[in-house]
């Protein structure tokens, strides 16, 4: 981590974003490159300029492939205007605060069962699958109207499917695009299995949806199942894990927290997201040349926004490295840039780990991180694998 502190810091010096090779993946030729945004007001810049800076091409991926890949995997992350505003539309319907405060009681009886569960277990447990993971899978799942027992599959899934290579969950790399495609499918067929049950649920509220006379097709539904499931349970789930790390690292900041938690949280929250920024970085392909912040981008170009660098931009944030959670400097990216793409999630990702820490730190004041957390082997999430907690 200190490593990845200090290259960052010395890409941020640099007077304009420099030119990167491609990384080599099984089934993707590398292309030409790319620039690395690692500066605050870029990544705030392109963020703003969807019409310059487009996701169409790809924007989880550094190579090029097929737009159908693209879409499978990434749904509305991988679209621009029209396409990404009209299905964006279609689901902000279903999936509004209103939407989600239905489920609030259900976040807070989750949470409660997952601290039942670990004080009856014991210290030595591994927190992220325990207790990390537990809230975010559940609820999604649970929006989503899934069966307890498909609950595994959607985990084990979303694992292969952002596990950028690490061999824990992908074993082979030369089976990358098989196993890639495999996680998906399976998923896609759990949707399209449950279209037609009915229930009061996410999947019933997107079937039925209809503006202006627009409805999800069954290929739309399933790409923005695969987006759902795995955005809304790996991000917070990291977020989680990277908090108890955090507040281990900082026994300052805990205190603080919990002299005031009702009055501090927000700012935890945000801190936490700020730090860990669970994603590291999205694609954006230029669509013509474009001056932006004194530098010229050529048509084609392609671009990395590294969030995790521009929420530690001494230009924006003081002491950047520091986890402070009275800041107010901001706002951060942690939860991708603003415009269009800004993660449709947030409000419930804040929920679940406010609801988290609060059941945690009331029930289980001195838990802890024992050890250093077991990372995740990818340049994509910023993610924590396992993580002993101690109590």
């Amino acid at each position: 981590m200190a490593e990845r502190e200090k290259a960052f810091a010395l890409l941020r010096a640099q007077p304009a974003p420099l030119r990167f090779a491609e990384p080599e993946i099984p089934f993707a030729p590398p292309g030409p490159g790319y620039h690395a945004l690692v500066r605050h007001a870029d990544v705030v810049e392109a963020s703003r300029l969807p019409e310059v800076f487009c996701s169409g091409r790809g924007a989880v991926n550094v190579q090029d492939l097929p737009v159908e890949f693209n879409e499978y995997f990434g749904s509305m992350i991988n679209m621009d205007d029209p396409r990404h505003a009209r299905l964006r539309r279609i689901v902000s319907r279903a999936f509004t605060p209103k939407m989600i405060g239905r489920f609030e009681a259900d976040v807070q009886a989750e949470a409660t069962r997952i601290v039942d569960d670990l004080l009856a277990r014991g210290p030595g447990c591994d927190f992220v699958t325990e207790v990390a993971a537990r809230l975010p899978l559940k609820i999604i799942c649970d929006m989503m109207g899934i069966p307890e027992e498909h609950h595994r599959t959607v985990f084990e899934a979303s694992n292969v499917i952002l596990s950028g290579g690490d061999p824990e969950f992908m074993e082979d790399p030369g089976r990358a695009a098989e196993l890639l495609l495999g996680a998906g499918q399976r998923l896609q067929d759990l949707v399209v299995s449950l279209a037609d049950a009915g229930g009061d649920n996410l999947i019933t509220a997107l079937t039925s949806a209809n503006l202006d006379g627009e409805r999800l097709t069954l290929q739309e539904l399933g790409s923005f199942f695969v987006l759902l499931v795995v955005a809304g349970n790996e991000t917070t789930r990291n977020a989680i894990s990277h908090g108890l790390h955090l507040f281990t690292e900082n026994p300052d900041q805990r205190a603080l927290l919990l002299e005031d938690f009702e009055g501090r949280v927000a700012g935890a929250v945000e801190e936490i997201v700020r730090v860990a920024s669970p994603v590291t970085w999205m694609r954006r392909t230029v669509t013509r040349d474009h001056e932006m912040n004194g530098h010229l981008y050529r048509e084609g170009d392609k671009v990395l926004l590294f969030y995790w660098s521009a929420n530690r931009d001494e230009a924006v944030f003081t002491d950047p490295s520091r986890f402070d959670i009275l800041r107010t400097e901001g706002p951060h990216v942690g939860f991708g840039g603003p415009g269009p793409h800004f993660c449709l999630g947030a409000h419930l990702a804040r929920r679940e780990i406010t609801v988290m820490f609060r059941e945690l730190f009331t029930r289980i004041p001195q838990i802890r991180a024992a050890g250093e957390p077991d990372r995740l082997r990818s340049s994509f999430i910023n993610g924590i694998k396992h993580l002993t907690c101690d109590f």
